[in-house]
């Protein structure tokens, strides 16, 4: 038997995800309204991990925080960094360019209201797994969010209670590192509860645990 892959693009494990997926396609018919897969550098040193893809942000364009508030903040941090070819993230054809870095989500579907439950992020730990696997020593995780802190966790087979997510927290889990952040939501920098400066310290943070180094 081969190994579990990373990715899906047909999947629908998940009953509700997909009945959900086809009302949103009928409803609007240009959407990607499908698995969205991760983007990036195919051999990071960082994996950024989110939550699942917003409405009319990744299950819109089919890239991971394109579109939305929550990826405006995220890729201009990259840019500043020197990990991202330019700072905007509108459309998944705009030539954006990561280096040393690549994201995913621990949920690769819209889940309404943007709330996965249990059984759902459970079926999608495989991908996580796989994904985490492919990553060399030494690498780093930053985890947006509690959501993908524990799914990071559960998918290296970790105790959840092992962990304890705090903004800036490092973990260090054999071979891997994480790191935590507040999600960088439209809500949660609205509120103040991350500020920009917050997120680009703890960015900078997971990307210098990494080894990541900006693109030439």
């Amino acid at each position: 038997m081969g190994a579990t892959p990373c990715f899906d693009s047909e999947c629908r494990r998940c009953p509700r995800l997909a009945g959900f997926l086809d009302q949103v396609k009928a409803e609007h018919p240009d959407y990607h309204a499908r698995p969205v897969p991760a983007f990036g550098d195919p051999d990071p040193r960082l994996l950024i991990v989110g939550l699942a893809p917003g409405m009319h942000g990744a299950n819109r364009t089919g890239r991971p925080f394109t579109g939305d508030h929550a990826g405006l903040l995220l890729y201009r941090t990259l840019h500043a960094l020197g990990l991202a070819s330019h700072p905007g993230s509108d459309r998944a054809d705009d030539g954006l360019v990561l280096t040393g870095c690549r994201i995913t989500n621990a949920v690769k579907c819209l889940p309404p209201a943007n709330k996965p439950v249990g059984g759902e992020i459970r079926q999608c730990n495989s991908f996580l797994a796989a994904e985490l696997d492919k990553l060399p020593n030494g690498a780093a995780v930053l985890a947006l969010g509690r959501i993908a802190h524990d799914a990071v966790l559960k998918a290296l087979n970790r105790p959840l209670a092992s962990c304890r997510f705090a903004h800036g927290a490092e973990h260090h889990l054999g071979s891997l590192f994480m790191v935590d952040s507040y999600h960088c939501s439209r809500y949660n920098t609205q509120t103040r509860r991350l500020t920009e400066s917050m997120f680009q310290a703890v960015v900078a943070q997971a990307a210098a645990i990494a080894g990541c180094r900006p693109a030439a």
